[in-house]
């Protein structure tokens, strides 16, 4: 697995007397601002949206900072933590129910497919120190792969072009180009075909 980066290093010296460093903010307050405010258009204007109104809902991702390309099929019932770290190129679809827990960038490379009940991880907490600091690393999944339903991507894994990780696996690595993957932790299994190829 690639190596993890910190979001915010917290130290004991930042911590007022008294105060409990593992009770202090892993995130800045301008970022607690910006998701409450995404929240509230999550919940009057996103996920109210008819499903074929897909345009409307990269829109509202888009005023908050996403990269979307053109045609993105990213359902209603999908919950983007952060849109401004969320990179999709052309074609890329997020179903109902898949989560992008973004607190570090996740890219979608054309065409590639996150399922329902998918769960894509950014961020974990360093649970060796006391004061448990949040630590992330971003997350790339290439052309054509699919994150099926109810599979989950660790954070810093990459998914090569084409790569599938079967229903239910957890990636805790990278994925090789158009290879299936299952199991937890998920192992290749077998080679998937591409396309125009015999």
């Amino acid at each position: 697995m690639q190596a993890r980066t910190n979001i915010r290093s917290l130290s004991r010296a930042e911590a007022p007397p008294g105060k409990d460093p593992y009770l202090l903010p892993m995130t800045s307050f301008g970022s607690k601002v910006a998701r409450a405010a995404w929240a509230i258009v999550c919940v009057l204007l996103f996920r109210p949206s008819p499903r074929p109104l897909h345009a409307w809902r990269a829109f509202l991702l888009r005023c908050f900072g996403a990269r979307l390309g053109a045609n993105s099929r990213i359902y209603p019932g999908a919950r983007i933590w952060a849109p401004w770290n969320l990179v999709a190129a052309d074609a890329v679809g997020i179903a109902d129910e898949a989560v992008i827990y973004n607190a570090a960038e996740v890219r979608l490379d054309s065409h590639a497919i996150v399922s329902q009940q998918a769960y894509v991880c950014t961020a974990t907490h360093d649970f060796d120190d006391p004061r448990f600091p949040m630590i992330a690393a971003p997350i790339h999944i290439g052309s054509y792969a699919w994150v099926c339903a109810r599979a989950c991507v660790l954070p810093g894994v990459t998914l090569g072009e084409g790569a599938v990780l079967a229903l239910g696996s957890i990636a805790t690595g990278d994925l090789e180009a158009w290879q299936v993957y299952a199991g937890n932790p998920a192992k290749r299994i077998k080679q998937r075909r591409r396309p125009g190829a015999p």
